[in-house]
This record gives structure tokens, sequence and C-alpha cells, in this order.
């Protein structure tokens, strides 16, 4: 099952995300992710986080999105994971 992982930075976070992204990206090699990305703010900076996972349900997806190290440290002032269907344009699909 696919779940998104909405995330948004703390205001005035951004030196905390550059210095835990190593960990994070660390992090997304070990779990089924199928695509991740950061959502940009108007100056083309990171200010939040799209992460599509697959898990078997919302509590392995909370499980996943909390052990994350953005997570871990305090990143994010909101989380928002929703079970996804993946329609269009899924290299998976027949």
């Amino acid at each position: 099952m696919l779940f998104v992982i909405i995330c948004t930075d703390k205001p005035g976070s951004l030196d905390l995300r550059m210095a835990t992204r190593p960990a994070h990206l660390a992090y997304l090699e070990k779990v089924a992710v199928k695509g991740a990305g950061p959502f940009l703010d108007d100056a083309g900076n990171p200010n939040g986080s799209l992460v599509i996972i697959e898990a078997k349900d919302l509590a392995e997806a909370r499980s996943i999105a909390a052990a994350d190290p953005y997570a871990q440290a305090g990143l994010f002032a909101s989380v928002d994971i929703r079970p996804w269907k993946w329609l269009i344009k899924n290299p998976e699909a027949k």
C-alpha cells in the first residue's frame, strides 16, 4: 500500500534541515521510497518534504515517518500521512 508523507518545516529551520540532510538521505535509502523531494519557498530554499512510501498499513507508515532523521531532529511543524493510489504514469501499472 502506498502512502504520501507531507511535511512542513518549522520557520527558520533551514540550517537544521541542511545539517540533518545527509542522515535523512541515508535513511530514505533504507525504506521503501517510491519518490521524494522537497517543497521550496519563493527563494528556492527547501521548506518541507513530500515522500511517497510503500508500507503495509498506516501504523507502519507513521513509524517510518517518525524514524526519519528530519523528524527525529524536530524539523517539522506538521506531518500529514495519507494513503495514496498511483494512477497516472505509474511505471508499475499494467
